[in-house]
């Protein structure tokens, strides 16, 4: 929808694409669905999700064996987005390095997009 023709909407490091592709073989899920929502300190939230089937109006990535699918009203703020999969001592888990994003709370959990009009 949002997309540059010839470029990913978003880019998965292997890291990433390899425990998406161990998620989707569990309950062989067809992908995991990565969307935004209202909530959180910075004013949005990430979500993501387990899919049996693709929205007809999904943007659909593939890459290395995983499948993500960005919900319609997330594809303007992901766009460009990197996501990486990361395993430290205490926790693990998706960290998105987005370029649209202006500010994120201290939690890591929430994050406020660039408006159109924002000097970068």
């Amino acid at each position: 929808m949002f997309g540059i023709p010839g470029k990913q909407a978003v880019t998965l490091t292997p890291a990433a694409a390899s425990q998406i592709t161990k998620l989707m073989a569990r309950n062989d899920h067809k992908g995991l669905r990565i969307g935004v929502k209202k909530g959180g300190c910075a004013g949005m939230e990430y979500t993501m999700e387990y899919v049996q089937a693709t929205d007809p109006n999904d943007e659909v990535v593939e890459q290395d064996g995983a499948r993500v699918m960005i919900a319609p009203m997330a594809q303007m703020f992901l766009f460009g987005t990197e996501i990486d999969y990361e395993t430290g001592l205490l926790e693990s888990g998706f960290k998105f390095n987005n370029p649209n994003v202006s500010e994120a709370c201290g939690c890591g959990e929430s994050i406020k997009f660039n408006t159109p009009g924002d000097a970068s």
